[in-house]
């Protein structure tokens, strides 16, 4: 059986009782048998409910449109990604011999889908608590850099055009490429004749954040 990371042991507290859990939670669909999708699936309803009830316990007294941001800003794929690259999860990611050639390893929808599938396999093993200490230990320098709620590139290029009287921010994807398990994104934001931007990403989502962020800043 693949070793586990030490982490692990460090968020339950003990060996896990079941460690085929958190080898299913490491395992690509490349690499065939079980994968994490189920387990993803289940770790990212975990975080997002550990993250609101964190919120609303740190900030009693913000609005919910302002937690809002702050939270969709935390359980982000990019930041469940930075979280597992901290912890030193991408050399145990169990990976076909293509996928692995590619890097798949590197890209934050695995990195992140993996990170939350390892979630939902200490809340089957350990339960919620242990759960909510690793969530809270390991997200803890994002929500504390957090001085204000951060607003999000495409609703603050909205926001900016509006005031502006700009009209209305219109995305396109422009193509799709990389392999299957890996791809890239590339997508265009227009304001009519007042700009456009384009960015990648490995996702649509994150391809249209990061188009928005660069015509903001073309904007300004």
């Amino acid at each position: 059986m693949t070793q586990l990371p030490s982490f692990v042991g460090e968020a339950l507290g003990r060996q896990p009782t079941d460690a085929k859990l958190f080898v299913r939670a490491m395992t690509h669909g490349s690499h065939g048998g079980d994968t994490y999708e189920r387990l993803e699936f289940l770790g990212d309803r975990v975080l997002g409910l550990i993250v609101a009830r964190w919120l609303y316990e740190r900030f009693p007294s913000e609005p919910e449109g302002k937690m809002s941001r702050r939270y969709n800003a935390l359980v982000a794929r990019e930041t469940c990604a930075e979280v597992g690259r901290a912890l030193g999860i991408p050399p145990h990611i169990r990976l076909g011999r293509q996928a692995r050639e590619d890097h798949a390893n590197l890209s934050d929808n695995v990195v992140g889908d993996v990170v939350e599938a390892l979630l939902g396999a200490i809340y089957l093993d350990a339960g919620i608590d242990p759960a909510e200490a690793f969530i809270r230990t390991h997200w803890a320098p994002f929500l504390d850099e957090q001085k204000k709620a951060p607003q999000h590139p495409k609703s603050a290029l909205q926001e900016h055009a509006a005031a502006k009287n700009l009209g209305t921010p219109a995305y396109k994807m422009v193509s799709r490429f990389g392999p299957h398990h890996a791809p890239r994104f590339k997508v265009k934001v227009a304001l009519g004749r007042h700009g456009e931007a384009e960015a990648e990403g490995s996702s649509k989502q994150e391809a249209e954040t990061a188009a928005a962020a660069a015509l903001l800043e073309k904007l300004k």
